[in-house]
């Protein structure tokens, strides 16, 4: 028997679990994530190569993400979505760190890239349907910081099995990962998850809300927090697998090079997801979105005009504020704009696909700039596009948003 549609402060077994979780996907849900770069640059890959395996990545991805959303939408078994990618997107990475050749890379990363579409869908399913709406984007800041600090955990563990294991360590990490995600899902009683209020019908008007991608054309304030996630993404998912390429080619040692760059990033993104809460109800969704949007051009900024490695420490740390407040903004502010709809899940779907757009097509262009003018030409491109998200945004955050206090500044 489900829960009813009263959610209290209790911190159960359950949400002890899907904290859990979060801590264990960090590293499960994505395989090798952003070490395949660093790793497969030293193995001769150049960066358009790697920028078209990233790009083939993305646009299958980009398919199948709101057909996984409209899945979560109609199933009850949402734990099973998570369960299933996990286990195939480690045996993906495993084969790849094995066998690093074009065809199992690029099979792998296609089978990552699709299975691992309807994970982030489904958590936040499970969110919804745990907690309800009141206590969402409190609930949304707390997947994140365990997600962060997973990953710090994680990038700290690579260090260390690296230096002590090499490759062996990689695949350990890997396995244990994987199986506390698996477990730790289990862990969640299926009994606890409101269905209902997991779509988005917590305040069902009895009318069904639009499926697949019409849900973008029938919510405005959708279409405009999707297109602002585009261009924002466009600039800013090279940037860091640039720094981890230049850095890793220079250094020699890929995953400690990696971890160290990804883990500066991670950190900022903990203090980031556990102010956020705060910022979200003293000054409002919107200042919360415009500090996460400006931040990319600074970072594309300083990643342009200082050459020292010491320079990803300020880059990364402004990716931690950027794609860390977006990371929790973005499923609050889609659950505001299609509360009541019962597309809560096929709606984000249709966001993250577009900004996987921008995210995926970014990866090409990327590569293409570096071979053209080197690191540099391509971090001040990337950065600089992110301005127009800035001013999209600044123009049009009342229909994204609904709020007006949140940035005097610029009204």
């Amino acid at each position: 028997m489900q829960n009813s549609d009263r959610f209290g402060d209790r911190l159960t077994p359950s949400l002890i679990a899907l904290a859990a979780l979060n801590f264990f996907l960090a590293d499960a849900r994505d395989g090798l994530g952003p070490f395949l770069d660093a790793y497969l640059a030293t193995h001769g890959w150049t960066s358009m190569s790697l920028g078209i395996i990233a790009t083939g990545g993305g646009i299958l991805g980009m398919i199948a993400t709101p057909l996984f959303g409209a899945l979560v939408d109609g199933t009850p078994y949402k734990r099973a979505l998570i369960i299933i990618p996990v286990l195939l997107v480690t045996a993906a990475a495993l084969l790849t760190l094995n066998v690093p050749d074009v065809s199992v890379v690029v099979g792998g990363q296609a089978m990552t890239a699709v299975v691992g579409a309807v994970v982030g869908p489904a958590l936040m399913g499970l969110t919804l349907g745990l907690v309800g709406e009141a206590k969402f984007s409190d609930q949304v800041s707390g997947n994140e910081f365990w997600n962060h600090a997973g990953n710090v955990a994680s990038l700290a563990g690579v260090y260390v099995t690296t230096v002590l294991w090499g490759q062996y360590g990689i695949i350990g990490m890997m396995i244990v990962t994987a199986i506390g995600a698996v477990v730790a899902t289990l862990m969640i009683d299926p009994d606890k998850i409101n269905h209902k209020v997991a779509r988005g019908l917590a305040k069902d008007d009895g009318r069904p809300g639009p499926s697949g991608y019409s849900v973008l054309i029938e919510t405005p304030g959708l279409v405009l927090l999707a297109f602002i996630l585009l261009v924002f993404h466009f600039g800013n998912a090279p940037m860091s697998r640039l720094v981890a390429q230049a850095f890793s080619i220079e250094l020699g040692t890929p995953f400690r090079t990696t971890a160290l760059i990804t883990g500066v990033s991670q950190l900022t993104m903990i203090a980031a997801a556990a102010v956020a809460p705060f910022f979200i109800r003293r000054f409002g969704l919107a200042f919360v979105f415009f500090i996460a949007l400006i931040a990319l051009p600074i970072r594309g900024a300083v990643a342009g005009s200082v050459a020292d490695f010491w320079s990803v420490y300020p880059v990364q740390i402004l990716d931690g504020l950027g794609a860390g407040f977006l990371g929790i903004v973005t499923p609050v502010a889609a659950e505001r704009l299609l509360s009541g709809s019962g597309r809560f899940n096929v709606g984000l779907a249709a966001v993250m696909t577009v900004q996987g757009i921008g995210a995926s097509f970014s990866n090409v262009v990327a590569g293409w700039l570096v071979q053209r003018g080197g690191y540099s030409l391509a971090y001040y491109v990337h950065g600089g596009i992110a301005i127009i998200a800035l001013v999209l945004f600044v123009g049009w955050r009342q229909k994204i948003v609904g709020e007006v206090k949140a940035v005097p500044a610029m009204a």
